[in-house]
């Protein structure tokens, strides 16, 4: 399922796909979201983000491709995060937003999906591959010529990642990804996102799809990190879980 362009040589391929350093972040109505927190992932790495409301996560991934702008460092690969590397950076990060239509605000799915390239300069044969390329990988190469906004919520989220990974992002973020979905659609995500080969992480409250597509569970609460570490040890401690007003799967 090849999803990344072949004449694109990955910055991550050794060392960290991301790496955080102390980061702090602060709205102007002095809200301290985010407060010290540092992790890495390594390529190929799947990790979930849990945690209360109000906790920082959604903060938090809004930093990784420069959305928001912390104090502290974040490096994707070999290249940090700053205003002058921005374009490169949201290139190498795909964020997954919670509700779909925030992404998806052209005609037809193919419109969406050739959005990004289109923007890259990209000639119209190498846009067309990207998105036969990363409709193939959502399994949704059939819906090409759709008009995205009839589509069920289940195949507008997959659309979604779509528009993302025709830019060939080293890394994908997701917001909820599960959220709004029925049990088809959830379980159909789930089972397309543990076959994606990319580095992964996902914020989200949904503590089955936790325990089922990520091997590893950040937990963050206050704007903190407060645990990190195998999804089975983590959702296995009922007192952790508890004190961070989180429930076993």
């Amino acid at each position: 399922m090849p999803i990344t362009h072949p004449s694109r040589i990955s910055r991550v391929a050794h060392g960290n796909a991301l790496k955080v350093t102390d980061l702090h972040f602060t709205y102007p109505d002095g809200n301290a979201a985010v407060k010290g927190v540092s992790f890495t992932l390594a390529p190929g790495e799947k990790a979930a983000l849990v945690g209360p409301n109000g906790a920082g996560k959604s903060t938090l991934i809004l930093t990784l491709n420069g959305i928001l702008s912390g104090r502290g460092r974040i490096e994707i690969g070999d290249m940090e995060v700053t205003r002058q590397n921005l374009p490169a950076i949201r290139g190498m990060v795909g964020l997954v937003f919670q509700k779909p239509d925030d992404q998806l605000f052209s005609p037809t799915v193919f419109e969406d999906v050739a959005f990004g390239p289109l923007h890259m300069g990209l000639p119209e044969a190498e846009v067309r591959a990207r998105v036969d390329a990363a409709l193939e990988a959502v399994d949704m190469r059939q819906y090409r010529e759709r008009l995205s906004h009839h589509l069920s919520a289940g195949e507008k989220k997959r659309i979604a990642i779509a528009t993302v990974l025709s830019m060939s992002p080293e890394m994908l973020i997701l917001d909820e990804p599960s959220a709004g979905l029925d049990p088809r659609a959830r379980r159909s995500l789930i089972h397309l996102l543990q076959q994606l080969p990319i580095t992964m992480l996902a914020s989200t409250h949904d503590m089955r799809m936790v325990k089922e597509l990520c091997p590893r569970t950040m937990i963050m609460d206050e704007g903190r990190l407060v645990a990190d570490g195998a999804t089975d040890t983590i959702l296995a401690d009922d007192r952790l879980l508890a004190a961070h007003n989180l429930e076993r799967p």
